[in-house]
């Protein structure tokens, strides 16, 4: 026990009981003091309170281990039949016929062929319908009356409907002659091919 001085510059062990030599004595106190802390650190419960110890099966976990095993041996070897079978496809030619021409087949062809000849039959005979189907109008009627409409048009119209058409089929000629005074050119009329002549004659100075 350390008590300070009133001068507060000396510390002296103050024993708890009335002892010849301080110091010693503080040594015996030391010693009783770390023997009593070994005791207390080395006690052991009376009362075991840790529970029950997990058994080495269940922390282990054997079985699990055992069925990874397992199924890592069976992945190894379906690897190396895969990497095989690699090798053998990769080293040979091809010695199995791997092309398939299978021929189209469908379940309700039947069906659909029977209502295509269905089909095919009602086109026929409908065709055949119509084209045994007598015409309702009358071609010779329509000609008549179109003959009909060109006289009466032919006899109101100021010109005839021909003559333009004769004006286009003509050609004309033209022959230039040189002579007279100077300067002056001479254009000869032309003649259509009903004999008239055109007034087509043009001075040019």
């Amino acid at each position: 026990m350390n008590v300070k001085s009133k001068s507060g510059m000396h510390k002296a062990y103050q024993p708890l009981k009335p002892a010849a030599n301080k110091y010693l004595q503080k040594k015996w106190d030391q010693d009783h003091y770390d023997e009593h802390r070994k005791k207390v650190t080395e006690a052991k419960p009376i009362v075991d309170t840790k529970g029950i110890r997990t058994p080495t099966h269940i922390q282990a976990k054997l079985k699990k281990a055992q069925v990874q095993e397992e199924r890592q041996a069976v992945i190894d070897r379906d690897n190396q039949l895969l990497a095989s079978k690699i090798a053998d496809i990769q080293l040979s030619k091809g010695r199995i016929d791997h092309r398939n021409f299978y021929p189209a087949r469908s379940l309700n062809s039947e069906s659909r062929r029977i209502k295509l000849l269905e089909v095919a039959h009602e086109n026929q005979a409908i065709y055949e319908r119509i084209t045994a189907q007598e015409s309702e109008y009358r071609r010779e009627l329509w000609q008549d009356d179109w003959v009909r409409i060109e006289q009466r048009r032919e006899g109101i119209t100021r010109y005839p409907h021909g003559v333009a058409h004769k004006q286009k089929i003509t050609k004309k000629k033209s022959v230039k002659f040189f002579g007279g005074t100077s300067g002056q050119t001479l254009c000869s009329s032309s003649r259509t091919q009903d004999g008239e002549t055109t007034d087509e004659d043009l001075r040019h100075q």
